[in-house]
């Protein structure tokens, strides 16, 4: 069954260059670890979430060591903090 990680970040600013650098390099190197798709959603003016579907848990779990540097270097390279993370399996979906 499909597993999701979300993280919630928040910024102090944003910015169009931002955008180009989330979606032009953290995107694939969320999905070279193993996920199957990543979201990255605008969720107020300056907080957004990231939303990670991998094919099962195992994965997700492979992929945590290289996630947690990937947060890291996120965060060093933009004005930017992660303020909440989760993940859990999908029991239901439509």
């Amino acid at each position: 069954m499909a597993h999701f990680a979300i993280s919630h970040w928040e910024t102090d600013d944003w910015t169009d260059e931002m955008e180009d650098i989330a979606r032009d390099k953290y995107v694939p190197l969320i999905k070279s670890v193993g996920a199957q798709r990543v979201s990255m959603v605008r969720v107020a003016d300056r907080s957004f979430m990231v939303v990670t579907e991998y094919a099962d848990a195992a994965t997700a779990e492979a992929a945590q060591a290289k996630i947690v540097e990937i947060r890291a270097q996120a965060a060093e390279e933009m004005p930017m903090k992660m303020t909440a993370a989760m993940s859990g399996e999908v029991f239901a979906a439509g």
